[in-house]
């Protein structure tokens, strides 16, 4: 007899886990596959470790800052082994976790890729499940541009389980985690260099977080390159020799691959049942997340919208809702995000190039500083704050940071965003004394246009 359930929800990252827990605690009978492990990309192969990774390429800064600040230490050393048994034993503390609240709530777990094989059944490993309703959660998997030698190469993926520490590294691309692995490595001590095709990193981002933020890498040691593309890998004696697009070539121990990511719906049967896709290779959905087969939905990164953990996690309480009874609908504006680079960034709203296209008449606060503990350490960081203001509503419409804990900093304020904050609120705004984030409720006068990385 077939399992048959009121949901099955087919991947358990973090938006399948949270939409089939809460639709199990509403009373509905859900059942839910995953081919690999419980909690999905960001548990496993992204936020989590990132984060923990990100710790760890940090300290090395904070013990060469003792000295300024009283402290005297031998020479610090890292192990790579070391770390990776810490990470791997938190990762497989979160697995279990993610495997007892599913059981907890009533969920049923069965391991295996789904494929659907009609408009109400998904195989998973042989077994045919019936469902009223149908959750597409199968994320995100990298994409590796077509280069001969690409099978040199390795992935995000491939970056959280390496056995050892590579001496140099090459990172190839400039979105948020080609940066991010890029801070990583050379944190560590691993001599790094990173490549992108485009005139800046990070495209999408304020212009000013995006040129500050490289000058503050480059100052801290790290090799940049803009407007380089890779034409190929061949392996060598003595590493792998990267041959780039205007005929220069680089030696480097490990090559890896930041270039994008693509909907992970390879396998899934979608054709065959007439499942409607983008232009990109996304599910396409509605506004409340239905397919166009209105017993399915599909969240996450597999419909590409808007690719972070708590984005998904919304969107599978908006499914819940509507399977519910309620609205169905979710609300992105304002959506706050961190970039854990070195430093760090945190932004939430428009950015100065989308608010002017948008509004029009703005006002824009900017101040660069050195952080406190570094008046005493004597390194040479500098943090930038930046708010955007709309001249007419007076309605601060974007927070961006540059500098240590900026994420932590920025959640507080989409707060603010979120309500509709205006300047004058942040004015009357009492700032804790002394903190970076005061300087947010201090900025007084607007600077003139162009911006200094415009001139």
């Amino acid at each position: 007899m077939n399992k048959r359930f009121d949901l099955f929800v087919i991947g358990a990252g973090s938006g399948g886990v949270r939409a089939a827990r809460m639709a199990a605690k509403a009373g509905l009978s859900v059942g839910v596959c995953e081919d690999k492990k419980l909690g999905g990309t960001c548990v496993n192969v992204g936020c989590v470790p990132k984060k923990l990774f990100s710790y760890a390429a940090h300290y090395r800064e904070e013990v060469e800052d003792g000295p300024g600040l009283g402290w005297t230490s031998s020479s610090p050393s890292f192990s790579w082994p070391t770390f990776m048994a810490q990470k791997n034993k938190e990762i497989e503390r979160l697995n279990r976790v993610y495997d007892r609240i599913l059981r907890e709530s009533g969920v049923d777990i069965i391991h295996g890729r789904g494929k659907l094989t009609g408009p109400h059944t998904v195989e998973v490993a042989g077994e045919t499940i019936e469902a009223d309703h149908i959750l597409i959660a199968t994320g995100g998997r990298p994409f590796v541009p077509q280069i001969p030698g690409r099978t040199l190469g390795i992935t995000s993926d491939g970056f959280f389980h390496l056995s050892e520490q590579p001496r140099r590294a090459a990172v190839i691309g400039g979105g948020y985690i080609g940066v991010e692995l890029a801070s990583i490595f050379h944190g560590l001590g691993t001599e790094t260099q990173l490549h992108y095709r485009g005139p800046m990193f990070l495209r999408g981002f304020d212009n000013d977080v995006r040129h500050f933020l490289a000058d503050e890498m480059r100052k801290k040691g790290m090799s940049l390159h803009f407007e380089c593309d890779v034409h190929s890998l061949e392996k060598t004696d003595t590493g792998i020799r990267m041959v780039l697009d205007d005929g220069d070539e680089v030696e480097t121990d490990i090559v890896l691959f930041a270039t994008g990511r693509r909907p992970n719906i390879e396998g899934l049967g979608l054709s065959h049942i007439g499942i409607e896709l983008t232009d990109r290779g996304s599910v396409a959905v509605d506004d409340t997340y239905r397919t166009n087969l209105p017993h399915i939905f599909a969240i996450g990164d597999v419909i590409d919208h808007l690719n972070l953990t708590p984005v998904a996690l919304a969107q599978g309480m908006a499914v819940v809702r509507s399977l519910t009874g309620g609205d169905g609908t979710c609300d992105l504006d304002n959506v706050p995000t961190a970039v854990f680079s070195n430093p760090h960034i945190g932004t939430v709203g428009l950015t100065e190039e989308q608010a002017r296209a948008q509004v029009g008449d703005i006002d824009v606060y900017r101040s660069t500083f050195t952080p406190m503990r570094h008046t005493l350490s004597g390194r040479p960081e500098k943090t930038l704050m930046k708010l955007i203001v709309d001249q007419a509503s007076d309605r601060v419409l974007g927070v961006h940071v540059v500098g240590p804990e900026a994420g932590e900093i920025v959640q507080g304020f989409a707060v603010a965003l979120k309500a509709g904050a205006t300047k004058a609120v942040f004015d009357t705004t009492i700032g804790i004394h002394p903190t970076a984030a005061e300087e947010l409720v201090t900025m007084r006068d607007p600077v003139p246009p162009p911006s200094p990385y415009e001139q």
